[in-house]
């Protein structure tokens, strides 16, 4: 499913004022150090909680909570909701709404652990992301997949397209192979630079991501998984076997073949064509 809405606005009951506003109001403009683009359209708002799948009383975690906009179609879940917001004007701004099931946390998202947060063991988690933190977050996620029943990012377009890809595609690369194991990627809605204040150069994209009941192959070292997926794709141009020896201290050289044998996979393949499936046979195999 891709579909782009259009970029006009719908009031609604309670809704807040336009970024552009609720900043000019308060003497504030958007801190470029801080990534800042502020999603207000009510349209894309409501369609992404509605695509987050969230039952009341489920806890929520808003990593990069901003003025509050996607916050507080959140709480119209009926969600307990833990705004996570790392500028202190944000979340002095956050604080003013004073809305119940709200907890305003100023921290920086990147550092936020979960289950500590929260006092939960599971929750989901959304966000409009920055896009020079996308990566430090995204790993993040993967570092606390446990607690996260489903994640619901906006990111940039080319971002989601490159998550999302397949094996075998030119975009398919370290992340899809790392959330692709724990994760089911989608991307479910384009939206146009011109929805946001400032408007970024590049347009925005919706990436949900739903834990598997299980992961796509079993592993027996999580750190050791991820050390070997970052070794073939340090190379990706070679053949497995000759990227792989990126990383020597993985395993002897003298192994590379021998475990490439018993997950039985041909080391002249390119790293991009492996599955996240193959890559978790792969690290089985290491001695």
């Amino acid at each position: 499913m891709d579909s782009t809405p259009p970029p006009t606005e719908r009031a609604t009951h309670g809704a807040l004022d336009s970024p552009r506003h609720m900043l000019s109001s308060r003497g504030l403009r958007p801190k470029d150090s801080f990534g800042q683009n502020f999603l207000g359209n009510e349209v894309l708002l409501q369609q992404m909680v509605a695509l987050a799948g969230l039952t009341p009383g489920e806890v929520v975690v808003e990593l990069g909570a901003g003025l509050g906009h996607l916050s507080r179609h959140l709480l119209e879940a009926g969600v307990e909701l833990w705004a996570v917001e790392k500028d202190r004007d944000m979340a002095k701004v956050l604080r003013e709404h004073a809305w119940p099931r709200f907890h305003v946390v100023e921290q920086n998202a990147v550092k936020t652990e979960f289950e500590s947060l929260t006092s939960q063991p599971e929750g989901s988690v959304v966000g409009n992301l920055p896009y020079h933190l996308s990566a430090p977050l995204l790993f993040s996620v993967l570092r606390q997949a446990r607690f996260v029943r489903c994640a619901l990012f906006c990111l940039q377009r080319e971002v989601v397209e490159r998550l999302v890809a397949p094996p075998g595609n030119r975009n398919y690369g370290l992340l899809s192979v790392l959330l692709g194991h724990k994760f089911a990627l989608e991307k479910l809605l384009s939206i146009p630079a011109a929805c946001f204040f400032p408007a970024p150069k590049v347009d925005s994209a919706v990436l949900r991501m739903r834990r598997l009941p299980t992961p796509r192959g079993q592993v027996k070292d999580e750190a050791r998984f991820m050390r070997l997926v970052k070794a073939a794709f340090s190379r990706r141009r070679k053949t497995l076997a000759n990227a792989l020896k990126s990383d020597m201290a993985l395993f002897a050289q003298q192994s590379i073949q021998q475990s490439l044998e018993v997950a039985q996979l041909d080391g002249s393949r390119r790293p991009e064509t492996l599955s996240a499936e193959e890559f978790a046979r792969l690290e089985a195999a290491l001695p």
